[in-house]
């Protein structure tokens, strides 16, 4: 891939910090409104977790298996949840006590409260995903959280690799690409053999936020590229707001209204 050189950083004039500050409150608000919204409105609704363990010695023959139930949970207060998470991550950095961090990060063309935020909520999302089309095994479900977590946490290092006003390193990004592959390639294996049997709806789920989940990376690959307006950091930084708030909308309100009501 090209090897491009990040602009130097700039300052961040008055208007765009009180633009960025009022941005950060209302997605705060948005985002604790479908969150109440959520654990008010949803019905009992809840998704197992599963687990499958060893009956016998190793290198023995094993009686049947067994799949044990460990617990359930809620899928409305799940995905109240993660709105939560980022209602918090909004409200932080809109506050007294995060602004001028939230601001000094952004002069440097990084956002790693917005990473932290992602590697939960994002991770959460893509148990929930995985939870719907049938995947319950305690293990799997750990095993995609954290995968996802890292693939976030690329991000982070992606930023945090690329100083403003040196070449980018494109390695991070890469790695993160990879990893990023990991959840939705175990989730089509579980579509794939639901067949007809997965309700229409969780395809609905499945195309729209994996297109959602790339506008992420689109969006990352073309502030590095200095696409266009991209090339300007913040705009950034208000596009990874808005898809944060339709790709969690998005999950929400098309499981509300196929099994939650």
């Amino acid at each position: 891939m090209q090897d491009i050189k990040v602009e130097a950083h700039q300052p961040i004039d008055d208007r765009d910090r009180r633009s960025l500050r009022r941005l950060n409150a209302t997605m705060a608000v948005v985002h604790a409104v479908q969150a109440a919204l959520m654990i008010a409105l949803s019905n009992s609704l809840s998704l197992p977790v599963t687990g499958v363990f060893a009956n016998g010695p190793p290198g023995q023959p094993e009686g049947p298996a067994t799949i044990d139930l460990l617990f359930s949970y809620r899928l409305g207060w799940a995905i109240a949840a993660f709105e939560i998470i980022s209602a918090a991550a909004h409200a932080f950095v809109a506050s007294p006590w995060g602004h001028a961090r939230h601001m000094r990060e952004l002069e440097h063309h990084r956002n790693r409260f917005r990473w932290t935020e992602y590697s939960l909520s994002a991770s959460l999302m893509i148990v929930i995903i995985a939870g719907v089309t049938g995947i319950t095994d305690i293990a799997a479900l750990i095993a995609l959280f954290g995968i996802n977590a890292s693939m976030i946490l690329f991000g982070w290092l992606m930023e945090t690799t690329n100083e403003p006003g040196r070449k980018v390193s494109w390695t991070p990004f890469g790695f993160g690409c990879v990893a990023g592959v990991v959840p939705w390639a175990a989730i089509v294996v579980y579509l794939i053999g639901a067949g007809s049997d997965v309700p229409t709806f969780v395809y609905g789920i499945f195309v729209s936020l994996f297109v959602f989940f790339n506008c992420f990376a689109i969006t990352q690959l073309l502030q590095y590229r200095a696409s266009g307006r991209w090339a300007n950091y913040l705009f950034g930084e208000r596009v990874y707001t808005y898809l944060s708030l339709i790709a969690k909308s998005l999950l929400a309100w098309q499981v509300f209204a196929n099994v939650l009501i």
